[in-house]
């Protein structure tokens, strides 16, 4: 490729489990499943060589399959509430090593509960890394919000003095990871077992993209957005 992007893997895991939600990653959000927005974005991406979904779920299987996506079964223990998703994106790396031999340049970590991206984006996304020479990516959005914690019941500011209030023209630069896209060398992952690691670099995306489906709220809120 011109683009010396080389092999760009794209993975979403999509486990069948979810307390808070259950049966979230088939959910209809815009008249298609959770799922099938990320598959299709990653589909559409002219980087993207290659679009796999790790899933135990067989449901998630047939949809992924049907959608385009190849499919890795992911084992039981990493599909617990408490495996991580590099877990899983390290055993679809593993797994494709062991049985092909193949070995991507880049991995594109999607997740399913972000289903709202522009065209265009992912692609963004893989050209801002090469060309700021970077070794991850995440994406964000601005975030312009004065933050709070409490302390033995007490406020305190995190981002900013209270006694000078920022205008909104002075709010200085600050960015909220919105868990939509993140671009990562494979190298990278495998030394870290981290989705971000190395010389990290920001895509930034707009607010009204930047939502994630945790609830059942979410979906009704974020309904129709006017693209895919």
């Amino acid at each position: 490729m011109t683009t010396g992007a080389g092999e760009v893997l794209a993975i979403i895991p999509a486990r069948g489990g979810s307390k808070r939600l259950p049966g979230k990653n088939l959910m209809p959000w815009n008249g298609k499943p959770l799922i099938v927005h990320s598959i299709e974005h990653a589909r559409a991406a002219s980087l993207v060589t290659r679009v796999v979904v790790s899933t135990d779920d067989s449901e998630i299987k047939a949809v992924a399959s049907a959608t385009g996506a190849e499919v890795v079964d992911r084992p039981a223990d990493l599909a617990t509430d408490n495996a991580t998703s590099e877990s899983a994106l390290l055993h679809a790396l593993g797994h494709l090593e062991s049985s092909e031999g193949y070995r991507p340049e880049l991995v594109v970590f999607l997740q399913c509960t972000s289903p709202s991206r522009r065209p265009g984006d992912i692609d963004g996304a893989i050209r801002q890394l090469l060309a700021d020479k970077a070794d991850s990516l995440f994406s964000a959005c601005r975030f312009e919000r004065y933050v709070w914690r409490t302390i033995n019941g007490a406020a305190e500011p995190i981002n900013y003095d209270f006694r000078r209030r920022w205008r909104d023209q002075e709010f200085p630069a600050q960015y909220m990871e919105n868990g939509s896209i993140y671009v990562v060398r494979r190298e990278i992952l495998e030394q870290t077992q981290n989705r971000l690691g190395g010389r990290m670099v920001i895509y930034e995306m707009p607010a009204e993209d930047s939502f994630q489906v945790d609830r059942i709220q979410d979906l009704r809120m974020h309904s129709a957005t006017g693209h895919p």
